[in-house]
């Protein structure tokens, strides 16, 4: 009867490992190694102090942006970034200035230009420019000079006539994008001041009187020792002040050495 019982048990452990083996959960060992070699290897998780900072892609010109402006939309274009701003002259003494060559610009300017000063153009122009000449471009006053032929176009506070503004320009290298502000058309008289003979004058090397006189060969406004203008009557030129205003002003600015 012990015999039977210890074979019945026998049988059943071997059944019940049987069993475990053919389980739908379970594989052959050979099938088991082969999807071990075969199944891709699961991707670590990037340890958090190895993963890049964000760093967020400049915008392009042209791309959607949320700051494009106060009075764009959400999606505007980015605005093309402004032209560089037109060539300003280096150096530049300003008229109204202290120094003694500004002192003589504003006595230039008051032969020529008056109260008007630097919009000044000149009365005998029947058909004015649209705006005042310093929210002009040298472009645009070259345009207004074509369009207009047959009247004067001296204009600015040293009343440029088209030759001479178009030459002085070159020489300073003054683009037709320049705008013709005060300070351009100071750095355009400072090409007329020494055109004249001012580095000699200051210098000692030039007499007064002959400066003077270069001076009105230059600006029809500016009387000779004659009291009258270099251009007198020439196009209705003739000097706007006398002989011994524009020597005493002179002798204000370089007073006589002794």
């Amino acid at each position: 009867m012990a015999k039977v019982l210890w074979a019945i048990l026998w049988v059943w452990c071997a059944g019940a490992v049987a069993a475990e083996r053919g389980s739908l959960f379970a594989l052959p060992e050979a099938a088991a190694t082969a999807a071990l070699i075969s199944a891709p290897a699961p991707a670590a998780a990037p340890h958090p102090a190895a993963a890049p900072p964000h760093a967020p892609e400049r915008p392009r010109r042209g791309a959607a942006s949320l700051f494009a402006g106060p009075k764009s939309g959400f999606f505007e274009p980015l605005p093309d970034p402004p032209a560089d701003p037109p060539s300003q002259p280096s150096g530049v003494v300003h008229g109204t200035g202290t120094t003694q060559v500004d002192q003589l610009l504003s006595l230039i300017a008051r032969a020529e230009a008056g109260s008007a000063g630097y919009d000044a153009v000149q009365y005998g122009a029947r058909i004015r420019p649209t705006k005042p000449p310093t929210q002009m471009t040298l472009g645009e006053i070259y345009a207004w000079i074509a369009a207009t032929p047959g009247q004067p176009h001296a204009i600015g506070r040293y009343q440029f006539i088209p030759s001479t503004l178009r030459r002085v320009a070159q020489v300073r290298g003054f683009g037709p994008e320049t705008r013709f502000t005060p300070g351009v058309q100071d750095a355009l008289a400072l090409v007329l001041l020494e055109d004249a003979g001012l580095a000699d004058f200051r210098a000692g090397r030039l007499g007064r009187v002959t400066f003077m006189r270069n001076l009105a060969k230059i600006w029809a406004g500016l009387p000779l020792p004659n009291g009258k203008s270099y251009y007198e009557g020439h196009a209705g030129n003739s000097a706007t002040m006398s002989w011994a205003r524009f020597e005493g002003g002179m002798a204000r600015i370089w007073p006589v050495r002794g």
